[in-house]
């Protein structure tokens, strides 16, 4: 993957820039591999939450594949009481992103588009 700067530098724009920021990870889907992580909880552990929304992928991939579908998945939004978690794929569908922030302070739209921006700066080095 060479030169990581960029990683580095992704998670710093997510944890300064999107209100609400929890925590964020970048995560190989073939083989589960953690590129970066943050949190700003130290109850929170990204990593183990990305290996547990690497089977909601992989479940929303076979759904699709099992209805015949001919699409690609953009992202997975999960609502908890108290927390938003986005999971975005990339083009390829070869990582994602994994995003959680607290719904009290975050505006979705925002954070979406925030997102969206941030994931360009990564997406051709990975």
């Amino acid at each position: 993957m060479g030169d990581s700067n960029f990683l580095d530098q992704f998670k710093d724009d997510i944890s300064s820039n999107v209100p609400g920021f929890i925590a964020v990870s970048v995560t190989e889907v073939e083989t589960g591999v953690s590129y970066v992580s943050l949190s700003n909880k130290d109850d929170f552990d990204p990593e183990i939450a990305s290996a547990y929304n690497l089977e909601v992928v992989k479940a929303k991939k076979s759904a699709i594949k099992a209805l015949g579908l001919d699409s690609n998945i953009q992202d997975i939004m999960i609502t908890l009481t108290d927390q938003i978690h986005i999971i975005d794929l990339s083009e390829k569908g070869d990582y994602f992103i994994y995003l959680a922030v607290d719904s009290t302070k975050a505006n979705l739209g925002m954070t979406r588009a925030l997102l969206k921006k941030y994931k360009k700066d990564i997406v051709n080095k990975l």
